[in-house]
């Protein structure tokens, strides 16, 4: 699963421009809460196999050499939303901020429309032309996002979700599937930082937590 194969030069530098982002998955939501929380764990497990894998983790060698496991908060499935989903087609591409000098093409795809515990948000969801360009991404869609777990339960810079390109006008968005950038792991990694437009003035207790070297 989620092997970053990107422009060759970025190999060492980019974290998620070089990207690892998972393998595409349709949005189909599951039919009740046991298959939700299969496909939670599923992702987990499969995110800890990638950690402990010396050709696909993004941790230093001294972290990987004890790690069994990410820290997770529990799985919660009322964290798995429906959004209304808006696309931008004219909308042009710009240069997103990264933990680097580098800068990372993105262009906007849609705005995602949702409701957690009867209140509304949006969140922008980008897509990077280069990447999309490789077949293996052509549906691949990137979302990164912060809210108020940031800098103590969860990762300071904010996380990620990968999306795939819906068929119609919504998308799942599970933020149980949220994770870190690899710079949270590694200082080799340079990683695109979240748009002020996409923090969440609430608190996702879903996802991966903050890295603790164990």
């Amino acid at each position: 699963m989620r092997k970053l194969l990107f422009i060759a030069l970025l190999l060492i530098l980019s974290c998620k421009q070089e990207k690892k982002y998972h393998d595409v998955v349709a949005n189909a939501i599951p039919q009740d809460v046991s298959d939700a929380m299969a496909d939670i764990l599923k992702f987990q497990q499969e995110l800890n196999k990638e950690y402990k894998d010396p050709e696909t983790s993004p941790l230093y060698n001294k972290d990987r050499k004890n790690f069994e496991t990410l820290d997770f908060f529990e799985p919660d499935t009322t964290l798995r939303v429906v959004a209304k989903f808006v696309r931008t087609p004219d909308a042009l591409p710009f240069l997103m901020a990264t933990t680097t000098d580098r800068k990372s093409e993105e262009v906007l795809y849609g705005v995602a429309y949702f409701e957690i515990n009867g209140a509304d948000f949006q969140l922008e969801v980008y897509q990077n032309p280069a990447l999309s360009a490789q077949e293996k991404y052509r549906e691949y869609l990137f979302l990164p996002f912060s809210d108020e777990t940031n800098g103590y339960a969860s990762y300071t810079g904010g996380r990620y979700i990968d999306l795939s390109i819906p068929k119609g006008d919504s998308i799942l968005i599970d933020f149980n599937k949220a994770y870190n950038p690899y710079c949270a792991y590694n200082k080799k990694y340079s990683c695109p930082i979240v748009p002020k437009v996409n923090h969440l003035p609430i608190k996702i207790n879903a996802g991966v937590k903050a890295f603790k070297k164990h």
